[in-house]
């Protein structure tokens, strides 16, 4: 903290002539502190959340299909938002150098929440004297919808190569985006007895990217803009997922079971800010600087879903309900096509 609190000093009374205590920059590592408390808070309901709408869909069906049968699907699904996640409460106890404006504690919105918003400034007028920062509105919605599409081929012996890809889809004050690949293989293919039956038993592997971004805190200072204005969070989940259905006529009805392992990485983006050129910490920007402290909230989590799914067939068209389910809900339809 030393080094930085030294070369923070040095470029900015090159860069500035106005005459400050130097005593107070002993609370920067304070104020970088409080900006990464405060992203945890706000983002990381949302990327939870991508994680449950990344999940669902990856199977259409537990039986096997011929060799090179190729299907391609449209997705569209409906998260939905529990009041739980939209907002938490802020006190002035959870900072150390910045502070609400005019109040104790308030209850602010989360990325999932409302419109709401409260001003927040240091304790000491020195990053922000003139200029309050504002903090982020949610994206106040009680449902997401986003679709997707899917593709899936079966290359024999019970086995399929599966993928999912969705546009960048933007939601109010962010946007989402998700991808990725799997492969499933069937298990009743060895047990007669459940062929007999009509009841299918595949287990899949998949593995997803989702990106997800909000804005963030538009901090103006005396020196220039800090470059915080967007947050992204970026995560990399691992899925095994057990899924049993049973036919009944031209309908598949399926339970699905699924444990996903997600890294969770985030990042600040967008314009580097107008103090990018004239204040330099440990020899970099501030955007770069706040990314490096950023890591701190970087995490892994488990998490456990289920998953039930009903398919009725007509020729060559499929119509699929699913809903998967935990701590979160998320909904989905789609119509897949067997091109061969």
């Amino acid at each position: 903290m030393k080094k930085t609190i030294v070369s923070f000093l040095f470029v900015f009374n090159i860069s500035y002539s106005q005459s400050f205590d130097p005593a107070v920059f002993e609370h920067l590592d304070d104020f970088f502190n409080d900006a990464i408390f405060y992203a945890d808070k706000f983002i990381s309901p949302a990327t939870d959340a991508a994680v449950y709408q990344s999940s669902s869909g990856w199977v259409s069906s537990a039986k096997v299909n011929e060799s090179w049968n190729t299907t391609l699907g449209l997705h569209s699904n409906v998260f939905f938002v529990p009041n739980r996640d939209r907002e938490f409460v802020l006190s002035n106890s959870d900072f150390t150098f910045l502070k609400i404006q005019d109040a104790t504690s308030a209850t602010i919105p989360t990325a999932l929440g409302n419109g709401q918003q409260i001003n927040i400034v240091d304790s000491y007028g020195i990053i922000n004297p003139n200029y309050p920062i504002e903090t982020p509105e949610g994206i106040d919605e009680d449902r997401i919808f986003y679709p997707h599409l899917s593709g899936s081929l079966s290359i024999g012996y019970g086995t399929e190569i599966i993928g999912k890809f969705a546009p960048k889809t933007k939601i109010k004050k962010g946007e989402y985006q998700v991808y990725g690949f799997g492969i499933k293989h069937s298990l009743s293919q060895y047990i007669k007895s459940l062929q007999s039956r009509k009841i299918n038993l595949a287990i899949t592997l998949t593995n997803s990217i989702e990106n997800i971004s909000f804005n963030f805190l538009d901090i103006q200072t005396d020196f220039g803009s800090l470059g915080i204005n967007r947050i992204n969070g970026n995560i990399n989940s691992w899925q095994f997922q057990t899924n049993v259905s049973k036919e009944y006529k031209n309908f598949e009805f399926m339970l699905g079971s699924m444990v996903n392992i997600s890294d969770f990485k985030y990042t600040f983006s967008g314009d580097k800010g107008t103090a990018e050129q004239s204040l330099k910490i440990d020899g970099i920007g501030p955007q770069d600087f706040f990314n490096e402290r950023l890591k701190a909230i970087n995490k892994t989590k488990i998490n456990s879903i289920f998953e039930v799914a009903a398919m009725y067939k007509w020729n060559k068209v499929y119509f699929q309900s699913a809903i998967a389910f935990n701590r979160f809900l998320n909904t989905n339809f789609s119509v897949h096509y067997k091109i061969n």
